[in-house]
């Protein structure tokens, strides 16, 4: 997978005055906007109006408080969930089965989006991630992200269906190829392979070997990309990555660091310093 280089984040343009109150917690937008049109809120000194802007280092004063706008990074959050078997990837399901979302640890007001669906009878690795632009990166074909599958299978398997396999076959949807296949042992009639995919449409795996004339007894997805299922992670756990972690997966997809968001920071009133008296 070729790795575009990332380039620096731009700086976060400048935002109208109510929106970035609002998202400080100051009031609902219509409310700050009736706070600005009375004439209470100030930039720099100046009385604001509904059409004021802020950038960066700029002084926000309203009801006897001042904030200064300042560059806040988003800090997303990545975890790698290693799926069992019987749970969906939806968030609700009309049948009443578990999902994955039921395991997971609160977002902190984001919210997880899963980057790769697994199907109810597939486990292994899942990522999922605050971070949109990062799960729309790694879930884009044009991007050619990886993903390595365990595969137990029962079939007649010889080089020439392995070869076809790599060519490539037409399925319903178009035609779909692995891109590696690696023995990995047989036991009995059952054999394993490693199978490795650079696109993600539905039961795909399943539906290559359907084509061969070969089921799928087990399937595991043991890698996405540069992330790989960490060894002891136990079915149903799940782990939390490292913000380098995080950011090595966007560098990965030629995505740049995060760009920074405008924010509003309090300042503290200056302190009074207490008048001295002379000793008589």
């Amino acid at each position: 997978m070729s790795v575009a280089r990332p380039g620096r984040p731009p700086r976060p343009a400048r935002q109208r005055i109510q929106k970035l109150m609002a998202a400080a917690g100051l009031g609902s937008r219509r409310a700050i906007e009736r706070e600005i049109e009375a004439g209470k809120v100030r930039v720099g000194g100046r009385v604001a109006g509904p059409g004021t802007t802020v950038a960066t280092g700029d002084r926000i004063e309203f009801d006897g408080r001042r904030w200064r706008v300042v560059e806040d990074l988003p800090q997303h959050r990545s975890i790698v969930y290693n799926k069992p078997e019987g749970e969906v990837t939806t968030r609700s399901d009309p049948q009443g089965r578990p999902t994955v979302f039921d395991r997971l640890p609160p977002a902190d007001g984001a919210r997880w989006v899963a980057v790769g669906r697994l199907d109810i009878n597939t486990t292994g690795l899942l990522l999922l991630t605050t971070d949109g632009e990062l799960a729309h990166a790694m879930m884009h074909p044009s991007n050619r992200v990886d993903r390595e599958y365990a595969c137990r299978v029962r079939g007649d398997i010889d080089a020439t269906v392995l070869q076809r396999l790599r060519d490539g076959v037409e399925l319903e949807d178009g035609p779909a190829c692995f891109s590696d296949i690696v023995p990995a042992g047989a036991r009995g009639e059952n054999r394993w392979f490693h199978v490795t995919l650079l696109e993600g449409r539905n039961r795909e795996v399943r539906r290559l070997w359907a084509s061969q004339g070969v089921s799928v007894s087990r399937l595991k997805r043991v890698r996405y990309g540069a992330l790989f299922l960490p060894r002891g992670l136990r079915a149903g756990h799940f782990r939390e990555l490292t913000p380098r972690d995080h950011r090595v997966l966007r560098e990965d997809v030629g995505l740049a660091a995060s760009a920074p968001r405008l924010a509003l920071k309090p300042e503290r009133p200056p302190r009074r310093q207490k008048r001295r008296t002379r000793p008589r």
